[in-house]
């Protein structure tokens, strides 16, 4: 640098100091005591900012680590922000939630903790702030925006500055099964509750998609009329009932109108994705409720079982309960009818288990129909009178399969007629054949029916006889034995007829081990 150049720089460069009157250097004062009052150390304090717990502060990020956030506050250390106070989001990583040099807003929730640090949230304030923003919109009736960012039980958890829930059933029109599709979408809904003191907020997409489809919806129900028959697709399940999608709006099968039948389970009888054919029942326009009927497109089974029956009919039925009144007998598919205790027997019957036995299969007369209540009245006693078969058993059972002696003949060609002819073709096959119908089949020649009767009769007493000799126990082994002993008696007088004492001998010796020992003590004069 040249000697001008220097020059001019001091030249121009505010004055070092002064000289006094006497010539003394009067040096520049560097600084002015512009404290006041203040001492140092008071002057210092003053710089520092004072907090809170709760206070509300602003910062400059001054460090982003995985673990924390440092945040400069002007207080006399950087205040230390959690990863879990964040964001509402868990598990999110801090560089994605903020930037060095960022200024930011966050709550006061500790001034010095067990290190001496002061922890600081970001996450509550958001949540200060988006709670006044919250409640103006509620107040307003307004729609909230918000990103999806958590499927959880019932429900989804939607990011509008604070953890708002959308349950399942308010995501959409009608129910939605899969909700993970939803994560990371942005979706608009109403705020249906509010609670600031439990942190709580429920919002619902489906008021809001009901509230922007209004006026189709209007259009659509007014089109709708009672009676009408609509296909739709089953929506979804639930134990009241089936929810069919008509198409623009879901309208409700109660289980009661599911089925003719009595129905445990919805899901019995229909499930989800089904296309099926429902009648109109009635259109609620205030509330926009449509009430539908998957009965009313079959066939009543009631009305049918009345055009097929009449009163005084037999019908075979199967009993499926009994209850201390009576018993009720399934007649028909869907049809149940009940036999008083009254109508069980012709003599007195204190419980019906004393006659029927759930399961069991028998004849019932119809003694009552009453459509319009649904109710049929039957009798077993009444039906063991006899009576007219009901037409659908009449081809097996009706009065042509009977002889004018009542005996049973059937039809030609009846099932019933194949299935003896059956049997018996198997029991000659077999050679199992009953030895008393041989005999009389053989023996066509005899005189009268007794001849036959007396084969029959002997060959009961031979199988009396075999009874006795498998299980010597029997109940009846003392019948077989003295029918055994007229048998034997039988044949001594019909090999000498002439013994005429031969069962006044039998009997006149009660004591004789069998008749054969009486019939011999009188033949030989012992």
């Amino acid at each position: 640098m040249s000697d001008t150049t220097l020059t001019a720089a001091i030249l121009a460069s505010p004055p070092m100091g002064t000289f006094d009157e006497n010539g003394e250097y009067i040096p520049r004062p560097i600084t002015e005591n512009d404290l006041g009052s203040l001492t140092l150390e008071e002057a210092y304090s003053a710089t520092m900012v004072d907090v809170e717990n709760g206070q509300l502060v602003e910062g400059t990020v001054v460090r982003v680590d995985k673990d924390e956030v440092l945040l400069d506050i002007g207080y006399k250390s950087e205040g230390v922000i959690p990863p879990r106070e964040l964001s509402i989001r868990n598990g999110v990583d801090p560089s994605e939630i903020v930037t060095l040099g960022e200024k930011i807003e966050a709550v006061v929730l500790q001034r010095e903790d067990k290190d001496g640090r002061l922890i600081l949230s970001k996450k509550r304030a958001q949540y200060e702030r988006a709670w006044g923003r919250i409640e103006e919109i509620q107040q307003g009736d307004g729609i909230v925006s918000g990103t999806v960012i958590e499927v959880v039980k019932g429900g989804l958890i939607v990011d509008i500055g604070l953890r708002g829930f959308l349950p399942a059933s308010l995501v959409d029109l009608r129910r939605v099964r899969d909700l993970q599709p939803f994560i990371g979408t942005t979706i608009d809904a109403k705020i249906i509750e509010l609670d600031k003191n439990r942190n709580n907020v429920v919002l619902s997409r489906r008021a809001w998609l009901e509230e922007t489809q209004k006026e189709k919806r209007e259009e659509f129900l007014h089109n709708l009329r009672p009676g009408e028959i609509r296909k739709g697709i089953v929506s979804s399940v639930v134990n009241f009932g089936a929810f069919v999608d008509l198409g623009g709006m879901d309208g409700l099968v109660h289980v009661s109108e599911l089925s003719w039948k009595h129905v445990d389970h919805p899901s019995s009888v229909v499930s989800v994705d089904d296309e099926i054919e429902v009648q109109v029942l009635e259109v609620d326009l205030s509330r926009e409720r449509i009430s539908l009927s998957l009965k009313a497109t079959q066939q009543d089974p009631w009305r049918e079982f009345a055009g097929a029956h009449q009163v005084g009919e037999l019908v075979y039925g199967r009993v499926t309960k009994l209850v201390p009144f009576g018993s009720f007998v399934q007649v028909g598919d869907g049809i149940e009818g009940l036999v008083h205790i009254s109508e069980m027997s012709a003599h007195h019957v204190e419980l019906p288990e004393q006659v029927v036995t759930p399961g069991e299969e028998l004849w019932v007369k119809i003694i009552d129909l009453d459509l319009q209540r649904r109710r049929i009245s039957l009798s077993i006693k009444q039906a063991a009178e006899g009576g007219i078969v009901a037409a659908e058993y009449q081809e097996h059972f009706g009065e042509h399969a009977y002889d004018d002696e009542g005996n049973f003949v059937g039809g030609e060609g009846s099932e019933g007629q194949e299935a003896w002819a059956d049997m018996f073709t198997e029991a000659e096959a077999t050679g199992d054949a009953d030895p008393a119908v041989e005999t009389i089949e053989v023996d066509s020649s005899a005189d009268d029916a007794a001849e036959a009767v007396e084969a029959v009769e002997a060959v009961e007493v031979v199988e009396a006889v075999e009874a006795v000799e498998t299980d010597p126990s029997a109940d009846d082994a003392a019948e077989a034995v003295e029918a055994v002993e007229v048998v034997e008696a039988v044949e001594v007088v019909e090999a000498d007829p002439s013994a005429d004492d031969v069962v006044e001998a039998v009997e006149a010796d009660p004591s004789a081990d069998d008749a054969g020992e009486a019939v011999e003590t009188e033949t030989t004069g012992v």
